[in-house]
């Protein structure tokens, strides 16, 4: 068994979709970012990097490359998730929280959980998905940037 964390932000700015879990969220802003920049996903993605010991995603899919200009971060995720299958680990569970001020995440996670499993290819009661606001504090609650914090749980299928 072997754990990860995965943190990311990204700021608020006009002009962009807010995407967040692979759904695009009616909101006035969006996030900045190279990628959609999927923040929730991105925190994911270095998670399970990080627990079967692969680096990050910088490493893997750096903002210096124009071939993820403003990909979906779901493609990222699936190219992430078969990274674990070809070196033997499997995904146990995934807990992770957005830290947003506004917009109100809850309606949209279980369409966030979906993806995820999807592209994953894992249940979806295997994904906890969380939001929360920090009280109007710092630059989440002054609604200058949205960020997430993921921790995952996975186990190597190699017979010892």
């Amino acid at each position: 068994m072997r754990v990860g964390i995965g943190c990311d932000v990204h700021k608020l700015i006009q002009g962009r979709p807010l995407i967040i879990g692979g759904v695009e969220i009616p909101w006035e802003k969006g996030l900045a970012g190279h990628s959609d920049a999927d923040v929730l996903i991105h925190a994911i993605m270095d998670a399970l990097l990080g627990a079967a010991g692969l680096g990050d995603i910088g490493r893997h899919f750096p903002d210096t490359d124009e071939a993820y200009r403003d990909i979906s971060s779901l493609l990222l995720l699936q190219q992430v998730g078969h990274m674990l299958r070809q070196n033997n680990y499997r995904i146990v569970n995934i807990d992770a929280v957005i830290l947003a001020q506004k917009p109100k995440m809850l309606p949209y996670i279980p369409e966030m959980k979906d993806h995820i499993s999807s592209v994953l290819r894992i249940d979806k009661r295997c994904i906890n998905i969380k939001a929360s606001t920090t009280e109007n504090l710092g630059f989440v609650g002054r609604e200058e940037g949205i960020a997430a914090q993921a921790v995952v749980l996975i186990e190597n299928g190699r017979k010892v």
